[in-house]
């Protein structure tokens, strides 16, 4: 396991477990930060040469149509290196934008990292 240090307060925690970069979000993800979500999100990605993205979304009460698009663009850059992204432990209206946007059927949901760490 590797820990990594994120230069951003939406991520106040990140690190490295095999082919597994696992992410902490923290707080409301909207127009305004999501530019800053993405810099950090595709910088770990980088270094880590991970090949599955598993986003930590318990902190994470509000995001909007931009954070998704992040999310998104990582799935697809995942996706071609034969990985795949899982998010855990969505609060209620977040799992409820996801569900809207149909995006539980191409992305991992798991209730706990444990969960998403087998997925």
């Amino acid at each position: 396991m590797q820990n990594l240090t994120p230069t951003t307060d939406l991520i106040p925690a990140a690190r490295q477990e095999g082919d597994a970069l696992l992410v902490a979000i923290r707080g409301e993800v909207d127009l305004h930060n999501s530019p800053e979500l993405r810099a950090e999100l595709f910088d770990l990605l980088g270094r880590t040469k991970a090949k599955r993205l598993i986003l930590d979304m318990g902190q994470v009460p509000y995001m909007d149509s931009s954070a998704l698009a992040v999310i998104v663009e990582a799935l697809k850059k995942l996706t071609k290196a034969g990985g795949k992204v899982v998010l855990f432990s969505l609060q209620p209206r977040v799992r409820g934008l996801i569900e809207i946007a149909r995006l539980t059927t191409v992305l991992g949901i798991a209730k706990d990292e444990r969960e998403a760490l087998t997925k």
